[in-house]
């Protein structure tokens, strides 16, 4: 008696590794049929950004091709995601569904109401954990409540955790009889329609292949220089993991076991490569995703409620200069201009522009996450929450006094010889070192000799941060009173 169809359902998991779902749909045997469904809609106010889009239609192009390599192929359709799967369901005869879990509030809503429908229309129908290390409704404080603060956070789970290993991508899949029909990638009308992602196109290789090499990359080139170059913006200190990860090019079970196979191989760390600071990154991400999980307000609200009476400011100009890398201190500028140009921006900067954004120009730390979400290839709904939250001060993990980061020392501390504004600003590339990073402080010869104009051909600063520190710090005092 031969075995009906199982449904696959892609998502964020566009890889064929260390998949569970379709694990569990090679267990149960029987043809599978390899589904995405378009649905943005149902992602509301959340959907994909434009970065994230042209991501997304890179992926999904990478999955056909590793699914075509096992005698299989992707089923791309749109609308709603029941309907689509109910008809799938009645068309192939398909008696089970499988999918890996999201975690974002619209998205487990809609799901929970998908996995009851099928249930009940007796089709087998089961989710997965495979974006995370800990799902999170298993970790709990020791008063029953989630975790606020990362350190206690990420010692609770440390103690619990033991990922399997990645199970292996398969050879062949089985195929239907008869295949649904199907869109073409380019139907999904992903790509921009302005030929403007050519930088993020040198940038990147997006796809399980284009993951898997850029981890051996970092494992074999960067891991054992991180702690030292992972916040310095002119080297390449990080593992740049993190679009592959939002997808699920890749997982973090994968990266676990990856780190410390190389640490076994090379010796050194021994037992301690579980304490390494780039797994404790892994385990930041993993403490977003708990954070949304437990407070799925937090996209527009902040977690501190004292903070709904921030006196943010309107500053339509201050805040367009911010979009467009011209505020006149050049570690922000450098910034802005390479988010706007490769979808990414280091970690270092993120913060050091974000503070710039909710601190300097008391602008509301939801228009920066905004901004964030619409142009970055890793806009990942947890972490974009946590981090514009934390910077603002506002979110979970914060600290006894008000983070106000300070744009020129930052610079100079994290891009001491001023290679990453040169390579941004490229028209303050010829300033010495010692001004790069505070060019209002060159006199006029050194400027002349550098080509530079202030106000023409760099901007003046929009604002004086030390002013901006008090007049943030003043508010914040307007903050507790309320």
């Amino acid at each position: 008696m031969s075995i009906s169809p199982s449904i696959v359902w892609f998502r964020q998991d566009l890889r064929l590794a260390d998949n569970r779902a379709l694990q569990a749909a090679l267990a149960r045997g029987g043809p599978i049929v390899p589904v995405y469904l378009h649905a943005p809609d149902e992602e509301s106010p959340w959907q994909a950004g434009a970065a994230s889009r042209w991501w997304l239609h890179h992926s999904l192009l990478a999955l056909q091709d590793r699914l075509a390599a096992t005698g299989s192929r992707l089923i791309l359709q749109t609308g709603s995601s029941r309907g689509c799967l109910a008809d799938l369901v009645r068309e192939t005869g398909a008696e089970a569904l499988f999918w890996n879990r999201r975690y974002e509030p619209a998205v487990t809503l809609r799901d929970t109401g998908i996995k009851e429908f099928f249930r009940s229309q007796g089709v087998r129908t089961e989710s997965f954990a495979g974006a995370l290390l800990s799902e999170p409704w298993t970790v709990r404080n020791q008063a029953g409540g989630p975790f606020q603060v990362f350190t206690p956070f990420w010692r609770h789970c440390r103690a619990c955790l033991d990922p399997a290993a990645p199970a292996t991508p398969p050879a062949l899949l089985s195929p239907p009889r008869r295949w649904p029909a199907s869109l073409r990638v380019a139907d999904l009308g992903l790509e921009p329609r302005i030929a403007w992602a050519g930088g993020m196109a040198a940038a990147w290789e997006p796809g399980e292949d284009g993951a898997r090499r850029q981890l051996e990359s970092f494992l074999a080139e960067g891991l054992a220089a991180y702690n030292a170059d992972r916040n310095r913006p002119d080297l390449r200190g990080t593992s740049r993991l993190s679009p592959h990860l939002h997808f699920g090019e890749t997982s973090p079970a994968q990266i676990w076991h990856a780190v410390r196979l190389r640490a076994e191989k090379v010796g050194g760390e021994g037992a301690d490569w579980r304490d390494s600071r780039f797994i404790t990154e892994v385990g930041w991400r993993e403490f977003a995703h708990h954070l949304l999980f437990h407070f799925p307000h937090t996209p527009s609200e902040p977690l501190r409620e004292n903070f709904q009476h921030f006196p943010w400011r309107e500053d339509a100009i201050g805040f367009k200069a911010w979009t467009k890398g011209l505020t006149g201190y050049p570690i922000v500028d450098a910034g802005m201009r390479e988010l706007w140009a490769t979808g990414w921006m280091h970690n270092r900067v993120r913060m050091i522009v974000a503070s710039f954004l909710v601190k300097d120009l008391l602008i509301p730390w939801q228009k920066g996450a905004a901004w964030f979400w619409d142009t970055l290839v890793d806009a990942d709904l947890a972490q974009n929450t946590f981090g514009w939250q934390w910077t603002a001060g506002c979110g979970a993990d914060a600290a006894p006094y008000f983070r106000i980061f300070n744009p020129v020392s930052q610079g100079e501390k994290f891009d001491p010889r001023g290679d990453y504004v040169r390579r941004w600003c490229p028209e303050l590339a010829r300033l010495p070192d010692e001004v790069i990073h505070q060019p209002w402080e060159a006199d006029l010869t050194r400027l002349a000799g550098a080509g530079v104009v202030l106000g023409r051909c760099y901007p003046h600063r929009l604002v004086d941060h030390d002013f901006a520190r008090k007049r943030a710090l003043q508010a914040l005092a307007e903050t507790k009173r309320a």
